[in-house]
């Protein structure tokens, strides 16, 4: 793509490089290539690691897409977190895509950090970056991300990661996600227990042992069956947890 014109690219408009499902680079114009299925694509550019880096590269295991998928930092691992918990977000790749545009009679191009797929099929491309971070080189780039999204119908959105209170307490609740933690009977004892608001504790203990019960509470909570204010409050023993109202 560093090869085009900043001419052809103007003529085209903001332009998709990105690898089909045999791996083979793909290049389109956005107005035809935007209904790809980004979120399941692999990476256009690699997680390097090596000694005396800053940054730390590496993988999350996603519980909902079962597959893993690649950070390029602590922040961006914190972001593919909370889509991992969002229980509107059906699939998300990283780097999914590089868009390239002409600006300055210069080619510039940008792969956005993730691209999500939410419940009722709305595209959603996520870049990360911290405030104290953005120059003018980024700003320029997620003003350019930005149009592409508002022309082809995705939304866009720019993050410094989540607030510490809510990483703090996804963080605990992610050491519980897989499937393996769910236990059937003890489960819905659980939903039992807390249709009433409980706190967490006495709840878990009510229904058995605690060591064989927060497990599986911890599950509920991170899949959305149970709920509690993760946003404010530190979890903890006197959290009081419910069950979401059935209708």
């Amino acid at each position: 793509m560093t090869a085009l014109s900043a001419t052809r690219v103007e003529r085209a408009g903001f332009h998709l490089t990105f690898l089909d499902d045999a791996g083979v680079e793909q290049h389109a114009p956005l107005a035809v290539g935007w209904n790809v299925q980004f979120e399941r694509a692999a990476a256009v550019r690699s997680f390097p690691s090596f000694r005396g880096q800053r940054n730390f590269p590496g993988w999350w295991w996603s519980a909902t897409t079962g597959e893993h998928v690649g950070y390029e930092s602590w922040v961006e691992r914190d972001v593919l977190m909370v889509m991992d918990f969002d229980q509107d977000i059906v699939a998300f790749a990283s780097q999914p895509f590089w868009l390239t545009w002409a600006a300055d009679d210069r080619v510039r191009r940008h792969a956005p950090d993730y691209f999500a797929r939410t419940r009722d099929g709305q595209g959603l491309v996520v870049d990360v970056r911290p405030d104290d971070r953005v120059d003018p080189a980024a700003s320029e780039a997620f003003a350019a991300m930005g149009r592409a999204c508002e022309e082809v119908g995705w939304k866009f959105h720019r993050t410094g990661g989540p607030a510490p209170v809510l990483r703090s307490n996804l963080r605990w609740l992610a050491g519980y996600r897989h499937r393996r933690c769910y236990q059937e009977e003890l489960a819905q004892d659980l939903l039992h227990v807390f249709r009433a608001p409980t706190a967490l504790l006495r709840g878990a203990q009510q229904v058995g042992d605690q060591l064989m019960t927060l497990p599986v509470l911890y599950h509920l909570l991170w899949t959305g069956h149970l709920t509690t204010d993760l946003e404010f409050s530190v979890l903890g023993p006197a959290a009081i947890v419910r069950a979401p109202d059935p209708r």
